[in-house]
């Protein structure tokens, strides 16, 4: 078994444990409970501390239980190694690890301490227990699949031992022990003042179930149980013990039919016990004696018991003590702490009723034979003071006059919501228990005593309900809730005596240091108000899982909302829109600046920036928020999804746009954060347009959200960077083209490398352009395609930069040969001696340097370069297209697109196309006039008229001309072939 097995194992056994000892200590297995010092109630006690075997021995015995001795022995038992006595010899469980302890002990272990015995062992279902003889026709059933882990020697505590106990006289000073979980529901306490007599929650369940009684007896359902009915009650007990919540259990056969079965259930919901029940019932039935033609209901209850219920009915003195203590403060709280109405000529008899009060409770220190005596002269004092207190006209409701306790509504309801909890399961407080509805119908008999009507009925169930949905998350009980809300009548639905009865129910509660006075429905509903909005306020943190019970959630928001709004006279236009705004801005924030601080705790191990991690964060924030929070949302408020987006684009910027200041050059966190926080923004963008369309989305940028503008700012930070390259690649072609010597390569190669090393150069340059994944905008292309059109003009210059005029490469005119028409008619004007150009040594010089080869060469270069220009033009126009289809903006307005129209690169290097052929043609005619008028100068031109006509023959040049012609003629044709 691995260590999270072995841990969770643990967890479970610690939990049944707690369950158990719960159990034992608040049903009827002992006898008495003992606190420990300073403890006041079992919630002051670690139950963890607590001896199990203790425990368990005293409920065998029947003896009180002292819970410091079970701590006490609990910590003594530590003492102890760990010894199981199931198998043939005894073994120890050590706490240490052998190996650091030394070999194993010789001696033997200590024995047990005497007080501790063996725990309850329940038969497994293989075996048939006892029968057991009830006065229910209910068969005895398994329990549970439990085995003692003790020695079967030792004698075990069966259900014949329960039934040996007497519960008559059991009544124990010990508060029960929650079977809830631990939730954050101190927001959930009622608009209610305090009790000024200390009123517990035991005391208000015990009186609650104590007006059931006189309820259902006014019909006729009251009857005294049989001492027999204790048996059913163990052995039912005892069957709750061993079974699961998983496990059913048929509760139509655990209970009689009718109106007394139903009161027993209330008994068992309501954790009354036996005994009390039946004191409550003959004394009840003892005040009605005499009381011809009066209804049950329309007794002072309090009053009545303390009349008909004596000392002796009560197994000791502490427990009648405390009996009577809870019904006298029942009749302060109710007849003199809360009036709706002055008391008037009834002030004297306030001072009288608590100086009475006083003298019962004194009378129990007199001697045994004048006890009886005060306090019976007490109680008939008493009978007259709160007789006439009770009766006074102050309701004017809908409940009719009838004798009550309390014209102020908070002791009431607070006995009415006692009430109400005990339609839950015990097992499963998360589900209604089957007899929910015959309950809630029981439950109406008591509304004449304690002056509910429908709608404070509705209120208070919803609250009961939501309570336990916040205590167990069972999300039925929600949707119980949003029922009982919605039955709720709004102020012009409700009748006019009502509208008066439900006015006049109103407390003052301390809160927050200053007196404050709450209605009816400000008391119930604004603690429930309360609660989902600090939820709701938080809702992604709240309701990850899923959106149904958020749904929910926000249905009781606005119910209540609406009901409140109501009361406090708020009439508002868009109540449902201006609470989801402020549900939407709350949690958005919220959500929005965790997520910051984890993303800025992770930054340093993900070597990202900040900006750029926050931006992807934030758009899985964004699609979770669509998909799972907004449709929940958009019941309530149709534009969710936009609020919540264009809350997210400011979050954002505010972060971003510090960053976007401050960015002058394309340094890698600009290239990191630039493409995340445009694609977040475009996304934002999506999620406005899918709920406005175009048209509402230009209106939301124009008046409400600033864009973060990085299309912009990229553009001018990629034309800073476009503009740097191509300075450099300017540099680069210049000094490619000094360095080049112009000689062929190789037969394969006849270009120059200075063609290849421009072209690998401005391929590196637009692949880096490419690579950018920032934002970018057509003029960004256009400056870089000019600029590299204009390296290729320049590289086309400096190719063609040797190249001289026509002029220097003819020879000078002869003087002698030369004739012009003009010079015919001026015969007898003196000739000019025409003056003959020579060519200086230098640039003789460099035309000699151009030989053949050399200048083809250059051609072959200027026809690569014009060859491979189109293939550039197409790399990069793809490139192009493919980078703006994955960047499309859609925030651009309908206008923005008309301008923006999309210009065609197709043409972008013409400037180059055009200076490549000029200097092809012009290179081509250079050529061919050096041949003749340079390279064929010696044998043609400077022998023409020497040695006589006879010798200048175009034979003596032929051999000389035909080698240059067939070279160049070669040199054309494989430049031709190679490219």
């Amino acid at each position: 078994m691995d260590e999270e097995n072995v841990v969770e194992l643990l967890q479970r056994y610690r939990r049944d444990r707690q369950v158990l000892l719960n159990y034992i200590l608040s049903g009827n297995l002992i006898k008495k409970v003992v606190m420990p010092p300073g403890a006041i109630s079992l919630d002051d006690v670690d139950i963890d501390q607590v001896s199990v075997d203790y425990v368990l021995n005293c409920a065998k015995k029947g003896e009180p239980l002292d819970l410091g001795d079970a701590i006490r022995l609990f910590h003594d038992s530590l003492d102890y190694p760990y010894v199981n006595n199931t198998g043939a010899v005894e073994e120890f469980y050590l706490l240490t690890k052998p190996e650091y302890s030394g070999p194993a002990p010789t001696r033997e272990p200590p024995p047990i301490p005497a007080t501790a015995s063996s725990p309850v062992v329940i038969p497994p279902p293989d075996v048939e227990p006892a029968p057991v003889i009830v006065s229910s026709p209910v068969a005895a059933t398994n329990l549970t699949k439990s085995q003692s882990l003790d020695s079967p020697t030792e004698k075990e505590l069966t259900i014949d031992d329960i039934e040996d106990f007497e519960d008559d006289e059991d009544e124990f000073d010990g508060r029960r022990a929650s079977r809830r979980h631990q939730t954050d529901a101190s927001d959930l306490s009622l608009r209610l003042p305090l009790f000024e007599t200390g009123i517990t929650d035991d005391d208000l369940r015990e009186t609650a179930y104590e007006i059931l009684v006189a309820a259902a007896g006014a019909s006729g359902g009251l009857i005294v149980p049989q001492k027999e009915k204790k048996k059913e009650k163990r052995h039912r007990l005892m069957r709750k013990l061993g079974r699961s919540k998983s496990e059913s259990v048929d509760t139509n056969t655990q209970r009689q039919p009718g109106l007394v079965g139903l009161l027993e259930t209330m008994r068992a919901q309501l954790e009354i016990t036996e005994s009390m029940d039946i004191r409550t019932r003959q004394g009840l039935l003892n005040a009605m004696v005499g009381k011809v033609g009066k209804r049950m209901d329309n007794l002072l209850i309090p009053l009545e018991l303390l009349c008909c219920i004596s000392r002796a009915e009560f197994s000791d003195m502490k427990a009648y003590l405390c009996w009577q203590k809870r019904q006298l403060n029942m009749l302060e709280e109710g007849l003199i702490n809360h009036p709706v109405v002055g008391f008037g000529e009834f002030g004297r008899k306030v001072n009288e009723l608590r100086s009475l009060f006083r003298k019962i409770e004194e009378s129990e220190s007199l001697p045994p034979s004048a006890v009886e005596v005060q306090r019976t002269e007490c109680l008939r004092s008493l009978r007259e003071v709160a007789t006439s207190l009770s009766e006074r006209p102050a309701r004017g409701d809908l409940t009719g006059e009838v004798c009550h306790w309390a014209d102020g509504y908070q002791l009431n309801v607070a006995l009415y919501e006692k009430m109400l909890g005990s339609v839950f399961d015990i097992l499963d407080e998360g589900k209604l228990t089957e007899e929910a509805q015959q309950i809630l119908e029981l439950l109406k008999s008591t509304w004449r005593i304690l002056g509910i009507t429908e709608t404070v009925h509705d209120t208070c169930y919803a609250w009961v309900l939501f309570r336990q949905f916040v205590l167990t998350g069972e999300q039925g009980l929600l949707k119980v809730v949003i029922g009982h809300l919605r039955k709720i009548p709004l102020k012009e639905q409700r009748g006019p005596q009502e509208r008066l009865h439900l006015k006049s129910l109103r407390s003052s509660v301390d809160a927050e240091g200053s007196y404050q006075d709450f209605t009816f429905f400000q008391s119930f509903l604004s603690p429930i108000q309360k609660w989902v909005d600090k939820k709701l306020n938080d809702y992604h943190l709240h309701f990850s899982e899923g959106p149904s019970l958020m749904a929910d959630v926000v249905t009781v928001a606005m119910l209540t909302r609406r009901i409140l709004c109501e009361e406090n006279d708020k009439a508002l236009e868009s109540p449902d829109r201006d609470q989801i705004d402020r549900y939407i801005t709350s949690s958005v924030k919220s959500a929005f600046l965790k997520m910051a601080h984890s993303v800025e705790f992770k930054a340093d191990s993900t070597h990202e920036h900040v900006l750029a991690s926050l931006a992807e964060e934030t758009e899985k924030f964004l699609k979770k928020d669509t998909t799972i929070f907004t449709p929940v949302l958009t019941k309530w408020h149709p534009q969710a999804a936009v609020v919540s987006a264009s809350l997210i684009h400011k979050l954002y910027g505010n972060k971003l746009r510090p960053f976007l200041k401050h960015a002058e050059h394309l340094t890698e966190d600009v290239v990191s954060v630039f493409p995340a926080a445009d694609a977040l923004e475009q996304y934002i963008m999506s999620v406005m347009a899918s709920v406005t369309g175009d048209d509402g989305l230009d209106s939301i940028f124009r008046h409400k959200l600033a864009p973060y503008q990085i299309e912009s700012k990229s553009g001018t930070l990629v034309l800073r960077w476009v503009n740097g390259q191509l300075e450099r690649i300017e540099t680069w072609v210049k000094r490619a083209a000094d360095q080049e010597v112009w000689d062929p390569i190789s037969p394969q190669q006849r270009h120059g490398n200075s063609i290849v090393e421009v072209y690998r150069i401005i391929e590196e340059t637009a692949d880096q352009f490419f690579a950018f994944k920032v934002p970018m905008r057509d003029g960004e292309l256009n400056s870089l395609c000019r600029g590299l059109d204009k390296a290729f003009q320049v590289y086309t210059q400096l190719v063609t930069a040797p190249l001289v005029d026509k002029e220097d490469l003819a020879p000078p005119v002869p003087v002698l040969t030369r004739y012009k028409k003009e010079l015919g008619i001026k015969a007898f004007v003196k000739k000019e001696v025409q003056e003959v150009r020579t060519v200086d040594e230098r640039k003789a010089s460099e035309i000699t340097q151009l030989t053949m080869p050399k200048l083809c060469v250059r051609l072959n270069s200027l026809y690569y370069g014009i060859s491979q220009l189109s293939k550039l033009e197409d790399s990069i126009n793809e490139r192009w297209t493919r980078k703006k289809s994955e960047n499309t903006n859609i925030r651009r307005t309908t206008s923005e697109k008309s301008k923006s129209a999309v210009p065609n690169q197709k043409n972008q290097f013409d400037g180059s196309r055009k200076e490549i052929n000029t200097a092809i043609d012009r290179l081509c005619e250079f050529t061919g006039t050096k041949v003749i008028f340079w390279d064929l100068q010696q044998p043609f031109i400077e022998n023409l008229y020497r040695n006589g006509v006879s010798h200048a023959r175009l034979d003596t040049i032929t051999e000389v001309l035909d080698l240059l012609i067939f070279r160049s003629l070669i040199n054309f044709v494989m430049s031709l072939w190679n490219n």
